[in-house]
């Protein structure tokens, strides 16, 4: 074994490790694989075999095979590489083949049927992970890994039945049915309430706080021409945010103002033919039926958020005309975790939508909390603002729904307010998704989504931690303005580093996002290095119907980035660079990217072969004065 295989089986030891995976190196301590592997030499003289690694996760066996050489991957028998040469000389020179044989060993000589086999090339900063499956019916190639997080005890029962039986997983099933209910609420409310594009997500929300106050509401409905079923969901709501102690006053009557199309309006109290009811009474039949406990359930997801973005998607609203792109829930959770958010933080987004990323917030911050921090939280540590009456609304509708009414939300111009005033609340995160494109011109410059950037980093505590989702230019710098305010930002603030994300992340919306993070009132340091990482991989794809949707793979990704980001784990330049930086630098993976790969002899032959077959076509086009020495 050489030192450099040697350093690679550090390397896949610890990511076993990372893992929760016990391991055992050069064999196996269960005695059937024991056994077989006295039998199973690579070289076939029946001699014992001695793989890298074995290891137990759940009913299935891990084996894996390394070496040091990229180039000693995989061999495979034609170049469609979804077969695996398996002579004597493949299984001992390549990793994936070598592997394999084991596998295949083990399943021929022992009551494991199911085995997972692993070859690992390279280093620690460059190395190749691919999984191969392996049954009794044959073998399985699977997509390359970064890690074995979807091998652990926890995640491997997932992994094999999505990645190999490729059944559907539940979270997407979940999704369908979201955007399914969705699609039918929105021909609901539009048939029989006559219900406008913002409108809609009011009525739901109205209804959602009704019940919960009496579930069983909708009972109560008769089509009253006196006394309405508008108002008494209208009561009912207004009861439930005075017993949750919705405070100020004037918050609560905001909120309410904006519920008075419930008894207000006319057509949702009558009774119509076609339903033998009032719509508002079908509406609350339905909501109960269908939506009620997912919004209500202690989950990070913002149902009411999903809807919203949903109602503007079918009805072709003014959401993105007014900037409004509202975020997945996998990125407000990986906002939380990029900061490592604790319980004791205090918790401020300024352009809050419809709350999701507070939903999360408080969901990760309750988890690690005490029982006696829970009030703590609720009441002091989670604050919003939100411009529109109608989203400011949904999001104080969103936080009593989670048993949360007494939550600092504030309806409000966040660019207008007070930098001090809020640096006195002590925020020690900010989490934002600003309004995209509102910057038209000179007169509206200052809504760039840069400038929120520096109105959110000014306002938080000393070494507050902000984490701000952006489209991409925001990082370059469109404008002459907007770059004046990247000087401005390391003379005041840190630039930690910055995310590149999937391109479909706000899928159907047309905008490549990245994340940025920054430490507030800390001077950028000019010699401090900052990571850039391209997460473009991140184990999302778009489903066609669906839209994007969380494959198995975003577990072992996510854990990439995180080991890379939080406890400088290596990676190679294509995922992330670290480096300094400049003010007038595009503040992006693309930008500072280069290829650290060293060349391969067969590629400085390709190099000179083409310069050469170059010289011979300049030559025969009488073009050999190119070549001729000027001295």
């Amino acid at each position: 074994m050489t030192k450099n295989e040697k350093k690679l089986d550090f390397h896949i030891g610890n990511l076993l490790r990372s893992a929760e995976i016990e391991f055992t190196p050069n064999g196996s301590n269960i005695a059937e694989i024991h056994e077989a592997l006295k039998t199973s030499s690579k070289k076939g003289t029946g001699r014992v075999g001695f793989p890298e690694f074995t290891a137990k996760s759940g009913d299935f066996i891990l084996v894996i095979e390394d070496k040091a050489d990229l180039n000693k991957q995989a061999n495979y028998i034609d170049e469609s590489e979804t077969e695996l040469a398996m002579d004597t000389k493949s299984i001992t020179d390549y990793a994936e083949n070598g592997a394999l044989h084991y596998a295949k060993e083990m399943v021929a000589k022992t009551n494991f049927k199911k085995v997972f086999a692993f070859g690992c090339t390279g280093d620690e900063k460059h190395h190749v992970i691919r999984p191969i499956f392996v049954n009794s019916d044959g073998y399985e190639i699977l997509q390359q890994v970064e890690n074995f997080e979807n091998f652990s005890v926890e995640n491997i029962e997932k992994y094999y039945k999505y990645e190999v039986l490729k059944e559907t997983p539940p979270e997407t099933v979940e999704l369908e049915e979201i955007l399914k209910k969705s699609a039918e609420l929105h021909e609901h409310l539009r048939n029989y309430g006559q219900l406008g594009d913002s409108e809609k997500p009011l009525v739901v929300s109205a209804i959602l706080l009704a019940l919960r106050e009496n579930s069983n509401i909708s009972s109560s409905l008769k089509g009253d021409s006196v006394k309405t079923d508008g108002s008494i969901i209208f009561d009912a709501l207004s009861t439930h945010m005075t017993r949750v102690e919705v405070k100020p006053e004037t918050k609560k009557e905001q909120v309410l103002s904006q519920f008075n199309i419930i008894k207000d309006r006319t057509i949702l109290n009558q009774v119509d033919e076609r339903l033998q009811k009032t719509p508002l009474k079908y509406f609350t039949e339905y909501l109960k039926q269908n939506v009620y406990a997912s919004v209500v359930a202690n989950t990070k997801e913002d149902v009411l958020g999903r809807f919203y973005g949903e109602f503007i998607r079918y009805s072709g609203g003014d959401g993105q005309t007014l900037g409004v792109v509202l975020t997945p829930s996998h990125i407000t959770e990986l906002f939380c975790d990029l900061i490592d958010l604790k319980p004791e933080d205090i918790v401020f987004d300024p352009t809050c939508g419809t709350g999701g990323f507070l939903i999360t917030a408080m969901h990760k911050m309750l988890e690690q909390a005490d029982e006696s921090e829970v009030e703590t939280i609720k009441k002091d540590r989670i604050h919003g603002i939100e411009i529109r009456e109608d989203m400011f609304s949904i999001a104080t509708t969103n936080m009593i729904l989670r048993g949360d009414g007494k939550s600092n939300l504030l309806k409000d111009d966040f660019l207008r307010r007070n930098v001090e005033e809020m640096r006195a609340n002590n925020y020690s995160v900010g989490l934002m998704n600003p309004p995209y494109s509102q910057a038209k011109g000179k007169d509206t410059a200052y809504l760039s989504e840069i400038h929120f950037i520096e109105h959110l980093l000014d306002g938080l505590a000393d070494k507050g931690r902000a984490v701000v989702i952006v489209p991409q230019s925001t990082m370059v710098g469109k404008t002459s303005a907007d770059k004046q305010v990247k000087k401005r930002l390391l003379k005041k603030h840190t630039l930690e580093g910055v995310v590149t994300l999937n391109k479909n992340t706000f899928y159907g919306v047309g905008t490549n996002a990245c994340i940025a993070v920054f430490t507030a009132h800390v001077p950028h340091n000019p010699l401090k290095h900052c990571k850039f990482i391209n997460f473009e991989d991140d184990g999302f794809i778009v489903s066609k119907h669906i839209g994007l949707i969380e494959t198995e793979r975003a577990k072992e990704k996510k854990a990439h980035l995180l080991s890379c980001w939080l406890h400088g784990a290596p990676a190679d330049t294509k995922f992330m660079v670290t480096t300094t930086i400049e003010p007038d630098d595009e503040w992006l993976h693309s930008f500072y990217y280069f290829n650290d790969e060293i060349p391969k002899p067969e590629d400085f032959e390709q190099t000179i072969g083409d310069y050469l077959t170059f010289e011979f076509n300049m030559i025969m086009q009488g073009r050999e004065y190119l070549f001729e020495d000027n001295k």
